[in-house]
């Protein structure tokens, strides 16, 4: 409030777009959670995935020469494949509101969905559900999303080369840009990578797996181990045990630009390259890299000028994450240092 009046904050993140809420859930005491993006207008949806484990849910629709255009949610959801579960609560929410691909004797809401690995932090008992899913919808708003360690991002963590014990925590970021012409493009991201993540302006790593050594370090900066640095050493020879299976970043972008589905899957596919900005490395077998897509179709845009600015929000929404998140479940955060 200023003299009276109400001050708006500035949007800077995915609710940007017009047309699209966002919803979060978490369980804090298993530490796991879900995201929510809803659509209920339905917006052109396309999916772009990279990584070697993806657990998935509704990608085939969103692909070019298949009957369904639109989406209307994407839900993002920790709880490996048991977080699929969270989808159902959508689908259950929008049908209750009567929104969803009409088949005549239904509306069959069109919900896809990508989960990461979570259960290495908090219980690997208690995952995202149904009920977790509608909760999540309950929550969605047009306000500023939520950053941090909070819904799908509640238990991510980043840097596993040197086990659990050494990672630091992830979470969920965003970011959006106007890119000219009222066209504007956003991100939405849970960020859970094996790798580090690296901020895309200077390089350097911003959190990772934290070194063994005590001392002055030889390598990394300072306080990281500096993944792809040890990974040099271990040509040859396979460096993921079972403590690096916990992996996957997974996320939404969107624009306000008018795509058919062809386009909204180059846009996904595009915008994966601001992974490769923010993530050392990025896409591995242990990552099951998946990101959606989605033209809300307002502005007329060239598919390659968004394209290029969704990996640019991206690599942003990358960082944001793990400088939003706090620690939970034993692991350390950036925010801690």
């Amino acid at each position: 409030m200023k003299n009276g009046k109400t001050t708006m904050t500035k949007n800077d993140t995915l609710t940007l777009i017009d047309g699209l809420r966002v919803g979060h859930a978490q369980d804090n005491e298993a530490v796991t959670g879900c995201t929510v993006v809803l659509c209920e207008k339905g917006a052109v949806a396309g999916v772009d995935q990279r990584g070697g484990a993806p657990g998935t849910r509704e990608t085939d629709a969103l692909r070019p020469m298949h009957l369904v255009d639109k989406a209307h949610a994407v839900m993002l959801s920790g709880g490996s494949a048991f977080g699929l579960d969270a989808a159902g609560g959508a689908v259950r929410y929008l049908e209750e509101k009567k929104i969803g691909f009409n088949v005549g004797v239904a509306k069959v809401p069109i919900v896809p969905a990508a989960i990461l690995f979570d259960l290495g932090i908090g219980s690997a008992t208690r995952r995202p559900d149904a009920e977790m899913g509608y909760q999540a919808c309950l929550n969605a708003s047009r306000d500023p999303v939520a950053e941090g360690s909070l819904g799908a991002g509640t238990g991510a963590t980043v840097g596993k080369i040197l086990g659990a014990g050494q990672a630091m925590k992830g979470g969920i970021g965003s970011a959006a840009m106007d890119i000219g012409g009222g066209v504007q493009v956003a991100a939405l991201i849970a960020v859970n990578p094996f790798g580090d993540v690296i901020d895309p302006d200077t390089g350097e790593i911003v959190a990772g797996a934290r070194s063994l050594r005590k001392g002055p370090l030889k390598i990394g900066q300072g306080r990281f181990a500096d993944t792809m640095e040890i990974m040099k050493g271990q040509v040859g020879r396979s460096v993921f045990g079972a403590a690096q299976r916990g992996n996957t970043v997974i996320g939404v972008v969107a624009t306000n630009a008018r795509f058919d589905k062809t386009e909204a899957n180059k846009m996904a596919a595009m915008a994966m390259n601001g992974l490769a900005r923010s993530i050392r490395p990025a896409n591995t077998m242990l990552d099951g890299d998946t990101l959606f897509a989605l033209a809300t179709g307002r502005r007329k845009a060239d598919v390659n000028i968004v394209g290029a600015f969704a990996a640019e929000v991206v690599a942003q929404a990358v960082v944001r994450a793990v400088r939003a998140a706090h620690s939970l479940g034993g692991v350390p955060a950036l925010q801690d240092e």
